[in-house]
């Protein structure tokens, strides 16, 4: 998960602490954030595997055993909350306690644990939360599609900004499929197809709903799109979830017959008893909305419920605040990171409809790149560019998707000094290809503010022919600028090792 994004009004009080808590179909989650200076940070996360949803029999009555299960997880929640203004707590129950018979036997226990009133919320309620909390964690793009699959629903939501456009919630998860489909723990073609065909089933009356709106991005919110980009991610692959990546998986779940023996690089322990029966679920997802690819969020219900209660909060534009944040974090010089950015931009737009730059959200990726290519410098001059991309790799950021993020390492990475070709590997042919040039952009940019001023530079030309860069300059300008053209005359070397090319007049 995130770090939830800052928000720009202050508090009454300097300081505050607040937790969200999440009692899950599988998981009991809770999520604590300090609010401080107008910035929130999250201070705590606790998450035990509870599996509710396998407590319900046919007659939709929790068992005796996981009720305990529930109980004694509260047990270890309710010390945290001591410490938390009760205005400052928000505790929801979802689906298995909306469709348990015996809630109440469970909520009167769990509300004297807790010494909190516990709110069982019904699935729309929960799909508005869930995509509040996308929508504050990650960048919008026009309408986007949320999904979430949880232990015991499903919530899919169209929306845009911070306003859900349409929303449902469907009783399909992945622990009682699991509980169905994936009976004694095999994994089989037919139970595969059992479980899909069910979903699809579950999907037929609200799928034309949702193919009717215009969507431009698909986000996955936690649980199974999680588990299946930190496989990709294990496995070298940067990009987003697809549909061939889905059936590949699927085979390889079957390949391996049963749960107990499932060995997938990349897959956690934690998540391996319900992946098949997720999985599942993700497929018919894919199919009937048809999906193309699907990004991670930031965020999901916990978020939700946490910015719920910071009713001053007010935020535009996610990834700008986050840049503000890390450019403050690391003492990165701002003047200059904007000099960069800003002479980026103007070479992009020279060849952004030339090079048909759209597949990537290649402007949000030279921003972010240009605005923190000198974060390396907080540990050292020699390999900032090193020592960016590792930082890089580990530091949050808010309003960015996990692609997008890679993608401004990549570049960061490679903005100076030699060229890293095998930094490209793992993303598509497509998108390396504009990595690529970005990272030449990026570089010239960086090269041609070398003297940290404003006003130096004149007009430049810039174009690409048939892949190689073509810089132009007003006559003499480069004989009078000796420092810039001995530079551009390395740089020549350095993309002529990797086989591009660039010419300057």
């Amino acid at each position: 998960m995130n770090e939830l994004q800052p928000i720009t009004q202050e508090f009454s009080q300097p300081e505050q602490l607040y937790a969200a808590v999440d009692l899950g179909s599988n998981s009991f989650h809770m999520v604590i954030v300090r609010v401080s200076a107008g910035v929130v940070h999250i201070i705590g996360k606790i998450k035990q595997k509870v599996r509710l949803a396998a407590g319900l029999d046919e007659d939709m009555m929790l068992s005796q055993e996981s009720l305990e299960r529930g109980w004694q997880c509260l047990e270890t929640f309710a010390e945290r909350l001591l410490d938390i203004p009760v205005a400052n707590v928000k505790v929801v129950g979802t689906a298995t306690l909306r469709l348990a018979k015996n809630v109440d036997v469970f909520l009167q226990k769990a509300e004297q644990i807790l010494h909190h009133k516990i709110h069982v919320i019904d699935g729309n309620e929960e799909a508005k939360q869930i995509y509040l909390g996308v929508a504050y964690t990650s960048a919008n793009q026009g309408n986007s599609l949320v999904i979430d699959i949880g232990g015991a629903s499903t919530e899919i939501i169209v929306g845009n900004d911070m306003t859900p456009i349409h929303l449902t919630s469907l009783n399909m998860g992945c622990v009682t499929f699991k509980e169905r489909f994936f009976v004694d723990n095999l994994i089989t073609d037919d139970a595969f197809s059992q479980a899909i065909e069910h979903a699809r089933t579950l999907l037929a009356p609200v799928k034309n709903d949702f193919i009717s709106f215009d969507w431009q991005q698909c986000l996955g919110a936690s649980g199974t799109p999680q588990a299946i980009t930190e496989i990709l991610v294990t496995q070298g692959i940067s990009d987003s979830i697809r549909l061939d990546y889905l059936y590949n998986l699927k085979q390889q779940c079957i390949d391996c017959v049963k749960i107990d023996l499932l060995d997938i690089v990349g897959l956690s322990e934690a998540r391996r008893a319900i992946f098949p029966s997720g999985l599942a679920i993700l497929i018919a997802l894919f199919e009937e909305l048809t999906i193309s690819e699907m990004q991670i969020s930031g965020g999901a219900l916990r978020e939700g419920l946490i910015y719920g209660m910071l009713d001053n909060m007010q935020q535009n534009d996610r990834r700008a605040q986050t840049l503000e944040q890390m450019l403050e974090h690391f003492h990165i010089d701002a003047e200059h990171a904007n000099r960069v950015k800003n002479l980026a931009l103007s070479l992009f737009k020279q060849v952004q409809k030339q090079l048909n730059m759209e597949k990537l959200d290649c402007q949000a990726a030279l921003v972010g790149a240009t605005m923190l290519h000198e974060i390396g410098l907080h540990i050292e001059y020699r390999q900032h560019h090193i020592h960016g991309a590792y930082l890089l790799s580990h530091v949050p950021m808010v309003g960015y998707t996990q692609q997008l993020q890679a993608c401004i390492k990549v570049i960061v990475l490679n903005h100076r000094s030699d060229i890293n070709l095998n930094s490209l590997k793992p993303f598509q042919a497509d998108i390396a290809e504009k990595l690529s040039v970005l990272i030449r952009l990026v570089r010239l940019a960086c090269l041609l503010s070398i003297r940290r001023k404003d006003k130096l530079l004149p007009t430049i030309s810039l174009r690409f022919e048939n892949s190689e860069c073509k810089l132009t300059f007003p006559d003499g300008w480069l004989k009078s600028h000796p420092l810039i053209d001995a530079e551009l005359a390395n740089e020549k070397w350095q993309q002529h090792k990797v086989g591009w090319k660039l010419e300057c007049k």
